[in-house]
């Protein structure tokens, strides 16, 4: 989708994602599980599952693949970045899959006379078997006239109706002096009888650009996504900076109705909208936190349904994507293998009638095109999708893959030979009481300390509570002053560290920006991870974040994810594990205390004697009241 800017999420700044000239941008999904076969031209889950059905289950698994997909150039390179992907099968007698990719540099090698490297608008795919793909071709030789040539074309969707094909996409600026818009991002489609092109476009914006609801600036109306409901379609749109939005199209897809808009999702939260239906439910997915961001980048995929296409979207704890705490249950993050910043999907649904999500992410140990530290590289993985409970999940909880798995039933007369396994969670199990406190008393546990001791006036303990101020500063050095940090030795092995703490801010509100308050696993001011509930502009949300010293020179220091909602009071746990020589940080997150969500993993090195405990941080005028700090062994459970 976009990619100049991108908002962290955390307790810094909104900072260049991209530092590079390359786009990097978060595109929406395809449709295929998406919408009729009728209205669309791709194939239905039921249409793919009748095929299934009658291949019948003698004819022998479709092959194994491994992540990444191979995106073959006709150089014999490898593509390295296939951001926001999109795909869809083709019509009639045509087996192939078609795959699209934001607009972005496909080798490090490729240069521009001025040794830039070369930016492919829109590069294209085809595939029989979704995960060994051959290039095509871009479909924009030349950027069309209201864009702008200055500007990027990001965050494809294609959809097939009848005999044409639309392919909408987001341009991330338009000329404000000389252009029919005036400036600001926009949606834009052109159409073709192939899914290949060439491609004509409209000539003009289906969603133009609008001014922010502040008043400052315009909108990000990025990441378009198309469906049909009941004989009317409709187009997803927008990001952080306004909020995702949905209006009706014209009967020729090339228009927009702007008296037909409704708001999706709250602004500060979600990007990359996916729209599928599957047993009465319409399911939004929709990324969150920065795309691009390096090894540190920790974007993620969550889902909320409706009954409605219109929403409103609720998440597994009933908590609306348009809600202040906002809601969204974590469907696609990353767990401690070298995939991270796993977002941005699609689902397609293979002759086997299985759904496949296909996504990007990055290889946190090689994340940048070489020779262009900042630049994030995001190749396209695929992994299975499966439904437990009415909600998705991928890989049966176990998130993105990286050894050799089964491959999609790409191909009528095909069968998959995955299996759905749902995968373990970690608990709680024995309490560690010499380090676990419920603040009974009047002080402090002798075994928590103060780095930086605050001041006295500023924290009390009493009533079954330690509350502390907000402070005035942050950890990101080098940057002054560095907060206060109370902790205790972690134990040794694996362990969970939990509490649950109650901020004082209000519910919304923009003048509390970056007040929190929450857990830390500290090894010193330069790294560590924290999972904190955050004040981010209008909204709350629960942010685990991860510092690292020595980053190469132009790489950021710190990344951040989001995990479950922020309730009155939020229970916020980290489950440490020493898995292959790595620690391995994963968040979960509770508005009751009972149920928990899981969240991403981080993996981080906080030297030999890494410290447990809880900050209060982010700016003065509001206070995190902790009601325990518990620390216990763990254990696994499905």
């Amino acid at each position: 989708m976009r990619r100049t800017i991108a908002i962290t999420l955390a307790a810094v700044t909104i900072v260049g994602a991209q530092a590079l000239a390359g786009p990097a941008t978060a595109a929406p999904p395809p449709t295929t599980a998406t919408t009729s076969a009728a209205s669309t031209g791709t194939p239905s889950t039921s249409a793919v599952t009748s095929a299934a059905a009658t291949a019948g289950r003698g004819h022998a698994p479709a092959a194994t693949h491994q992540n990444p997909m191979a995106l073959r150039l006709p150089d014999g390179q490898t593509a390295a970045s296939c951001a926001d992907p999109t795909a869809i099968h083709g019509v009639g007698r045509d087996r192939n899959w078609y795959l699209y990719c934001t607009t972005d540099a496909l080798t490090a090698t490729e240069e521009t006379a001025t040794g830039e490297l070369v930016q492919h608008s829109v590069p294209t795919y085809r595939s029989t078997n979704l995960t060994d793909w051959t290039y095509v071709g871009d479909a924009f030789t030349t950027k069309p006239a209201w864009v702008g040539e200055a500007n990027g074309i990001w965050a494809p969707d294609v959809v097939q109706r009848g005999r044409t094909w639309f392919l909408y996409y987001t341009a991330s600026d338009t000329p404000s002096a000389t252009g029919p818009t005036g400036g600001g991002s926009a949606i834009g489609v052109a159409t073709s009888s192939s899914p290949t092109g060439p491609w004509t476009d409209s000539g003009g914006p289906v969603v133009a650009p609008q001014t922010a609801p502040n008043g400052d600036g315009f909108r990000w109306s990025f990441d378009p996504e198309v469906i049909t409901d009941s004989g009317r379609t409709y187009l997803y749109f927008g990001s952080y900076f306004g909020g995702v939005h949905v209006r009706q199209l014209t009967a020729d897809g090339l228009r927009s109705l702007p008296e037909t808009e409704r708001q999706i999702a709250i602004d500060n939260r979600y990007e990359g909208s996916y729209l599928m239906r599957h047993g009465g439910w319409w399911y939004y997915m929709g990324s969150a936190t920065n795309c691009c961001n390096g090894s540190l980048t920790g974007y993620g995929v969550f889902v909320a349904r409706s009954k409605s296409p219109l929403g409103p979207f609720r998440d597994r704890d009933g908590v609306a994507i348009t809600d202040t705490r906002v809601g969204g249950s974590p469907l696609l993050a990353q767990n401690g293998n070298r995939w991270v910043g796993t977002g941005h999907n699609t689902v397609v649904t293979d002759f086997a009638g299985q759904d496949w999500m296909i996504y990007h992410a990055v290889d946190r140990n090689d994340p940048y095109y070489a020779g262009q530290t900042g630049y994030t590289k995001r190749p396209a993985l695929i992994d299975p999708l499966d439904w437990i409970g009415g909600w998705p999940v991928v890989r049966g909880g176990a998130g993105p893959s990286d050894s050799v798995q089964p491959a999609p039933a790409a191909q009528p007369g095909q069968r998959s030979a995955y299996r759905p396994r749902l995968a373990p969670v970690d608990v709680p199990a024995r309490t560690i009481r010499s380090l676990s406190t419920d603040f009974r008393g009047d002080a402090l546990p002798p075994t928590l300390t103060w780095t930086r001791q605050p001041d006295p006036s500023t924290y009390r303990v009493g009533g079954g509570s330690f509350s502390w101020q907000t402070q005035d500063a942050d950890l990101h050095p080098p940057q002054t002053p560095l907060a206060s940090v109370l902790t205790e030795a972690a134990p040794a092995g694996d362990y969970v560290v939990e509490t649950r703490v109650r901020m004082d801010t209000p519910a919304t509100g923009d003048s509390f920006n970056y007040r929190q308050g929450g857990l830390v696993v500290y090894g010193d001011d330069g790294n560590y991870v924290r999972l904190v509930s955050n004040s981010i502009f209008n909204t709350r949300q629960t942010e685990f974040g991860k510092q690292v010293s020595g980053q190469p020179e132009g790489a950021p220091t710190y990344g951040n994810m989001v995990v479950g909602p922020v309730g009155g009071a939020t229970t916020l746990r980290i489950v440490h594990r020493l898995v292959d020589g790595e620690h391995r940080y994963t968040a979960y997150t509770s508005v009751d205390g009972r149920h928990f969500v899981r969240g991403g993993t981080w993996t981080a090195d906080l030297g030999s004697t890494p410290r447990v405990g809880l900050i209060s941080l982010g700016g003065a005028g509001s206070t995190s009241t902790f009601e325990d700090l518990r620390v216990s062994t763990v254990r696994s459970v499905r």
